[in-house]
């Protein structure tokens, strides 16, 4: 239980941080909101009362989930009757394990599957609590991650903060295309190489007495 809500969210973060750097439009859309939300609010961090505001943050949540599942496999599940799946006779009391990162890649599903592209969401009602199957980073139904609502809110005010508070860049003079996004093994699937990069503290308004 404690490995299900510590080492899913980081690893999340990471991977969320990662594209990030690499997709420097999507990077400026994330922190230009949520500078714009705690300058209008008068604060100098976005609190969990704010998270319904930035509207664009959350797309970007949801194309993070839809490339980057903590756990590509679920849990195991076991099916309680015979099944036929598109011609395959599975009988009861299989465990079952579904592939979460390749039904979040499925080209039948996404137009350009491998591309990070949060604006897909903008105009679109899919969402990841379980109701639409071409994307369920946290399974579905019963047997669905009871942790949902919790981890989303730490994942979206962790990364909500980390965009304010911080300019963020490759470092000794890297670019964005090195950055090495090949994935390890593992229950979890944790970057291969784990990211480093430089945070620049972002300068504070001197007219905002303090604040943003």
């Amino acid at each position: 239980m404690f490995a299900a809500g510590t080492a899913t969210t980081a690893t999340v973060l990471e991977w969320g941080m990662s594209e990030s750097i690499k997709n420097r439009s999507a990077m400026k859309k994330a922190q230009d909101e949520v500078r714009g939300i705690a300058k209008s609010n008068n604060k100098s961090m976005i609190e969990e009362k704010e998270l319904q505001q930035p509207h664009y943050l959350k797309v970007v949540v949801k194309e993070i989930l839809r490339l980057h599942p903590p756990a590509p496999l679920l849990i195991p599940h076991e099916l309680v009757e015979d099944c036929d799946i598109e011609g395959y006779f599975v009988p009861s009391k299989t465990t079952v394990l579904v592939n979460v990162w390749a039904i979040g890649r499925h080209p039948d599903s996404w137009v350009d599957p491998e591309e990070f592209r949060p604006e897909r969401f903008i105009s679109s009602n899919i969402d990841y609590k379980g109701q639409d199957f071409a994307l369920i980073p946290f399974g579905a139904g019963r047997r669905g991650c009871p942790g949902i609502s919790f981890a989303m809110v730490i994942l979206e005010l962790a990364l909500a903060n980390l965009l304010l508070c911080f300019d963020w860049a490759m470092p000794d003079g890297m670019n964005n295309e090195d950055l090495d996004m090949t994935e390890g093994t593992g229950l979890f699937v944790l970057k291969k190489t784990p990211l480093l990069l430089v945070a620049t503290r972002q300068a504070l308004d001197s007219n905002s007495n303090g604040d943003w």
